[in-house]
């Protein structure tokens, strides 16, 4: 039972959780490292690590989503982003990576205006196929019916439907609806749909029938939607939350899984142990992966929402010209760590995490003690 507060008079809120506000408690039993698996299956996909990275193109290029498929994980590519507006972005990345903060959402507003070319969504498909990972695309739920069709002819294995906040139907007095009950069950691929925030609508999007729901709106100490929308969500509350959506759903259907994954407040190797034991699946990696030598940006970082051209939502991280250590996506991955902060060999921590706590799967890691320090 969530514990509510009152706010004043007329007004209850449920009082949330944050990563930070929580620990993992070790128990009587410890494992060795070399038993530890961070394997994870969602559909017929099977990855190494539970790992996702964010469809920005900040961080996933075609290139760097075949490496991230390459090292275990799984890149989404915007379908909606620069890779599928240009033949050749790497000089509009450049250039952004150099821009001064001041201006550097008015440069990306101006980036995004190039039309999405269908033809180039299809060729980046291929090319990542070619390689022998698994391909998925990423579009906004107002483009879903507009672009989600040429993606799955080129062949994706999965399609991740995202927006900041996605509802089973999006309903407006002006445009034709999108019902995502409806939609999904007409698809020949798996469909990974969110962010949800809470038990209803973690519940909701389960009932459309889709393979994972992300849980969260992608807030970091970069992200802008509490200051702009106002609205903003503990992580540690809202995964705990969608887990129990997600066991009352199993009950509902008689035993059919649907993957949780953690988008928001991942920041480190302690944050995505801290996500994996509140229950999520797999964690969405986004400004973690902005320091990877391979990263499309050379280190800068935002949001997709950042770019909107009426309400940007992000604020701009730019690494270039620091003095920082620059090391490739499999040292971010998977070590060996040069740093002491928890942003280098991210799962080999993790393993360490599960070991520590005496857990040799993800899914055992789900049931790990927590304290929280509120």
């Amino acid at each position: 039972m969530r514990e509510m507060v009152e706010v004043g008079p007329g007004k209850i809120a449920a009082r949330g959780w944050r990563l930070e506000d929580v620990a993992l408690v070790p128990t009587r039993r410890t494992r060795d490292i070399d038993d530890v698996s961070t394997d994870w299956q969602m559909d017929a996909y099977h990855f190494e690590i539970p790992a996702v990275g964010h469809p920005s193109d900040a961080t996933m290029s075609p290139a760097t989503v075949i490496e991230m498929g390459r090292l275990g994980g799984l890149g989404v590519l915007n379908a909606e982003g620069l890779w599928c507006r240009y033949v050749d972005p790497s000089s509009i990345l450049k250039e952004l990576s150099e821009a001064a903060e001041d201006v550097a959402v008015e440069r990306l507003q101006e980036a995004y205006r190039e039309p999405v070319k269908p033809e180039l969504i299809a060729e980046r498909v291929n090319e990542i196929r070619a390689a022998g990972v698994t391909a998925a695309v990423r579009v906004s739920p107002q483009h879903t019916q507009e672009l989600a069709p040429v993606a799955v002819e080129a062949g994706i294995d999965l399609l991740v439907i995202q927006g900041t906040i996605v509802s089973a139907e999006h309903v407006s007095s002006e445009d034709g609806v999108l019902n995502l009950k409806t939609y999904i069950s007409d698809l020949d691929v798996p469909v990974v749909v969110g962010g949800a925030t809470n038990y209803k609508t973690a519940m909701h999007l389960m009932r459309t029938g889709a393979a994972g729901v992300i849980i969260g709106v992608g807030s970091d100490e970069w992200s802008t939607t509490d200051a702009v929308l106002g609205i903003d969500v503990p992580m540690a509350s809202a995964v705990v939350e969608a887990a129990a959506a997600r066991r009352d759903y199993l009950d509902e259907t008689g035993g059919r899984y649907v993957h949780l994954i953690a988008d928001g407040e991942i920041t480190d190797s302690g944050s995505i142990a801290k996500a994996l034991a509140c229950g999520a699946d797999a964690v969405m990696l986004g400004s973690v992966l902005a320091e990877a030598a391979e990263a499309p940006a050379v280190g800068a970082w935002w949001h997709s929402a950042a770019s909107h051209p009426k309400l940007p939502r992000g604020r701009f991280r730019s690494l270039t010209g620091a003095d920082v250590e620059v090391p490739d996506m499999e040292a971010l991955l998977y070590g060996p760590a040069t740093s002491s902060e928890g942003n280098h060999n991210l799962f080999g921590a993790l393993r360490r995490a599960m070991a520590k706590t005496g857990y040799t799967t993800v899914k055992e890691f789900q049931r790990a003690d927590m304290v929280s320090y509120k």
